[in-house]
């Protein structure tokens, strides 16, 4: 640490959000907007691989403006092993599209905006001060990287998922389960691209080829096209499989404006909290959607319920408050979570299952009920009739009764 700065008083702050994406940003919002003075800490602008998919419910809840939708998704194309399309249509709704590099910006600064400070820079350490508050030191990045001190009464830690706050302070941050996630934003072609590409349509592979263990995508930005795969498996080649599916889909000569990878959380942590001033949200707390890989709409809902926790505990005092977090979002959501980790584990585990994964795609019961859950975030419970077909086909399909 510089002599002028271990000389200078640090800034203190209710509290220090360290990262800035959805879930950072969100958390900051509403924390700023409750008159609590907030730094949020953003490394350094990176984007983030991701499809850029947000259901009708985010842009509801969090009042996202239409001029970020890039494109809105009528349609979903889903592809087996033996090339069998399964087409499934949103209905009388649809999915909206965001372009992170646009999206991630915009909402830091509506948290701005809302009151907060915005700091570039990566974090580097946190000390325990005995007065209960906490000492933050980062490399300021608008100061020649200077080590800089700052002062909170609480920590959200929304740093992604290789979060450095879950790992070195959160009992079990250590224990993440991640997929690899990697895809190429590509110039969107003029026309279907010999009816292989479609502006209103998600394409989702599902193919063992392609990945051994997850699926691979085509997700319309507008001018923009998202190529994309994830996968577990060690030694396995994203790049390789991403190329592919550009020959596949006719997209290979397509321009190429950025390539982007990083891992994905795909379970919750067991606990979100250090049961004193940390709280996790988002990638840290690995709130991305087993089976779908959805992480945008999860990870906002996330920094909403570390702000709210935060703020009790604020008011409180009482540590206790900071677990809320996980507790209110698994009453919410943990049925689903638990729902969608059994499909990924069995349906994607071989291409004979991936093909009759599909073939269940085509029923009118699966795809009320899959897009009703997707777009409104809750399990459908007013056409119980559905649910039991839905139970009697997956029954045969387990098996092996029903034809693909």
């Amino acid at each position: 640490m510089s002599s002028s700065t271990a000389m200078s008083k640090p800034e203190e702050f209710d509290v220090i959000v360290i990262g800035g994406g959805p879930a950072g940003a969100t958390a900051a919002t509403d924390l700023a907007r409750a008159g609590h003075s907030v730094l949020m800490l953003e490394r350094a602008f990176r984007i983030k691989p991701c499809g850029g998919a947000i259901p009708p419910r985010l842009i509801e809840d969090y009042n996202i403006p239409q001029e970020l939708l890039v494109a809105k998704v009528t349609s979903a194309r889903m592809v087996s092993p033996k090339e069998q399309k399964v087409d499934m249509p949103v209905g009388d709704t649809y999915v909206g599209m965001v372009d992170r590099e646009v999206f991630d910006p915009w909402l830091r600064q509506r948290a701005v905006d809302a009151g907060s400070t915005q700091r570039i820079g990566s974090f580097k350490q946190l000390r325990r001060r005995d007065d209960g508050r906490v000492e933050v030191g980062f490399t300021d990045k608008e100061n020649g990287g200077e080590l800089t001190t700052v002062i909170g009464r609480t920590v959200i830690g929304a740093d992604g998922a290789n979060s450095q706050i879950a790992k070195n302070y959160v009992p079990g941050g250590d224990q993440k389960k991640c997929v690899l996630a990697y895809h190429e934003i590509v110039r969107s072609p003029v026309g279907s691209a010999g009816g292989c590409f479609d502006r209103n349509r998600a394409d989702v592979w599902y193919q063992g080829n392609l990945s051994p263990d997850f699926y691979a995508w085509v997700f319309p930005h507008g001018e923009t096209t998202s190529i994309g795969v994830g996968s577990e498996m060690k030694g396995f080649s994203a790049p390789d499989s991403v190329k592919a599916l550009r020959r596949e889909v006719n997209l290979e000569c397509a321009e190429t404006l950025r390539r982007e990878g990083a891992p994905i959380p795909l379970k919750p942590l067991k606990r979100w909290d250090d049961g004193a001033n940390i709280v996790l949200a988002g990638d840290a707390a690995g709130v991305v959607a087993p089976a779908s890989g959805e992480g945008i709409y999860y990870a906002m809902y996330g920094g909403e319920l570390a702000a709210e926790a935060v703020k009790e505990f604020l008011v409180s005092g009482d540590v206790r408050a900071l677990a809320n977090a996980r507790r209110r979002f698994m009453k919410e959501h943990g049925r689903v979570f638990w729902i969608l980790g059994i499909m990924q584990k069995f349906w994607y585990s071989s291409d004979k299952r991936r093909e009759r994964f599909v073939s269940m795609c085509k029923d009118p019961d699966v795809q009320y009920l899959t897009w009703q859950a997707y777009t409104q975030k809750k399990l459908v419970r007013a056409k119980p009739a559905a649910h039991a077909r839905i139970f009697v086909k997956d029954v045969a399909h387990l098996l092996g009764l029903a034809r693909v």
